[in-house]
């Protein structure tokens, strides 16, 4: 069993910068492959970025540049900088992981207005 919760979100000015974070219980986070997926009003749920155990990572393409995604497995958590955000990157960002089954988080509200 792996709970997840993640925090950082909140409003951002355009061009503006935040860093979530993904708190994942369990002893067996070094084992696991870390996601962000995003899901706007009315938009299905899209994977924003994801990070190995061995720490390869992987982007969509309209992060590449903008977001990073890194890992710290003596904290077990997961966190995703995002920089030069843009109204379209509105939307509520959730952690996920697969193990013997599928692991959300509830979610954290990243709203970007001026």
């Amino acid at each position: 069993q792996v709970q997840l919760v993640e925090s950082g979100g909140g409003l951002v000015q355009p061009g503006g910068s935040l860093r979530l974070s993904c708190a994942a219980s369990g002893s067996i986070f070094s084992l696991l492959v870390m996601g962000w997926y995003r899901q706007a009003p009315g938009k299905q749920r899209e994977l924003v970025a994801n990070i190995t155990p061995s720490d390869r990572t992987n982007y969509a393409d309209f992060v590449k540049g903008r977001f990073t995604i890194s890992r710290h497995n003596a904290k077990n958590t997961v966190y995703l900088q995002m920089n030069s955000l843009k109204p379209e990157d509105t939307a509520v960002y959730y952690c996920n992981t697969n193990w013997d089954k599928s692991y959300w988080g509830q979610g954290t509200q990243v709203t970007v207005s001026s």
